[in-house]
């Protein structure tokens, strides 16, 4: 009752209580991270709540408690089948030190997708497989694979990261060099499959043929899938039915832009890690002058410890207003804000924002009109009420049919893909 349900299935579902003497009540847990998860996050909830049950206080201790078959066996549940202290497979080095959970600010735009990435590290295979994390670029995605990886290693845990580009390319030489039996060696020996970026695939056959039987043959024998994208599957356009119901076979999770609060907790770690003194009223006009991008965040915050560093002064608000008004930050704050996608869509589509946010039916003025609300509900995640405001008060029902017609669009408008990356790209610029 005062735990989210996805929560409790992770972290408590598995344990048991194993003792209770001398005011101590001794909980069972299946293995060293739900230990730690618990001790960290719910220690106090659980001690309070067992406390309030024998009417007096308790202290609580979390013991992993794992049987000797389990020790014996992979992750998975099947015969280990890498050798202990061997080195894990990882086509692109090991993964990013910077790119840990301790290192992985959780806040209520993440905390599920975390959550589900912390649950498949501590027992890959039994929770969640598929786990499908989609988000907008540069909001944690990748760090929480790196994070998965990162267990791997402690694990001894034989993996592989690839993004999807990697996994085309293979794929493709493969073919032409006849060795797609290797190929499908390197990729099904593995108990951890870890892939970024599966949109890339979206429309190439061939290659999703590949990855189609790659993960029948991974998932058939229990062995961990993770993939990341910036979209849901439910949205691919062009995405074959028999793959998108695969994606969607485990837990599908997504990231949404992070709160001011959870921003400025980011920019707090970044400063730790950093060793940089800055105080939270220079934290949080950094946040404020920040798109959503926790790429955009870390960006602003190294822009204002540089100048700071050149200045050979202290962190002052001064100082962070005038590094972000100077390097560039007025225009780095507007890029991802729905009056900058209006511009980039006047440029893209020619056409002006009277009729961009008018009500006139003409055809380019509806193409135009459905990108842009498209735009702000897939790269800002405006909500369908706030998308109508700025499009010159359409209702929710309009909006929505707005963003949906965009599929069609792919198909009967010549350059219309094109018009849309064009936009997109200039509110990155």
């Amino acid at each position: 009752m005062q735990l989210p349900s996805s929560a409790f299935a992770t972290w408590l579902k598995d344990t048991a209580g194993l003792a209770f003497a001398d005011d101590k009540l001794v909980v069972g847990v299946p293995n060293v991270f739900t230990s730690e998860w618990l001790e960290r996050r719910a220690y106090q909830l659980v001690q309070r709540t067992a406390s309030k049950i024998v009417g007096r206080p308790l202290d609580v201790v979390f013991r992993i408690e794992e049987s000797q078959a389990r020790r014996e066996t992979s992750p998975t549940g099947r015969p280990a089948t890498h050798r202990q202290g061997a080195a894990p497979m990882f086509q692109t080095g090991f993964p990013n030190r910077r790119y840990s959970f301790d290192s992985f600010v959780v806040g209520p735009s993440n905390d599920l997708s975390y959550n589900a990435a912390m649950a498949v590290a501590s027992s890959f295979g039994e929770h969640y497989n598929p786990l499908f994390i989609y988000s907008g670029v540069g909001l944690g995605k990748t760090h929480l694979l790196h994070a998965i990886a990162h267990r791997c290693v402690q694990q001894s845990i034989n993996y592989l990261y690839v993004t999807s580009e990697q996994f085309t390319n293979e794929f493709i030489t493969a073919i032409r060099r006849k060795s797609t039996e290797e190929f499908r060696s390197r990729y099904r020996s593995v108990d951890v499959l870890l892939m970024d970026d599966v949109q890339f695939m979206n429309g190439k056959e061939q290659t999703l043929e590949g990855f189609f039987h790659t993960f029948n043959d991974l998932h058939n024998t229990g062995r961990q899938i993770v993939l990341t994208s910036d979209k849901s599957p439910k949205t691919m356009p062009y995405l074959e039915e028999r793959i998108r119901s695969r994606y969607s076979w485990g837990l599908t999770t997504d990231i949404q832009a992070p709160s001011p609060e959870t921003k400025v907790a980011i920019l707090q770690t970044k400063a730790k890690e950093k060793n940089v003194a800055a105080g939270n009223e220079v934290l949080t006009y950094i946040a404020e002058r920040t798109g959503g991008s926790i790429r955009d965040l870390e960006g602003a915050f190294n822009r204002v410890a540089a100048t700071a560093q050149v200045a050979k002064g202290p962190i002052t608000l001064a100082l962070a207003r005038r590094a972000l008004e100077e390097r560039g930050g007025r225009r780095s704050v507007t890029t991802r804000s729905p009056e900058r996608v209006l511009e980039a869509i006047e440029g893209a589509f020619h056409v002006d924002q009277a009729s961009l946010t008018g009500s006139k039916r003409r055809r380019d003025f509806v193409v135009a009109r459905h990108a842009a609300m498209y735009i702000m509900r897939e790269h800002l995640k405006l909500s369908v009420s706030e998308i109508g405001r700025v499009m010159g008060g359409k209702n929710h029902a309009t909006v929505i049919h707005g963003i949906k017609r965009v599929n069609d669009y792919l198909e009967s408008v010549d350059g219309f893909k094109a018009k849309v990356d064009a936009a997109t790209d200039q509110l990155a610029s």
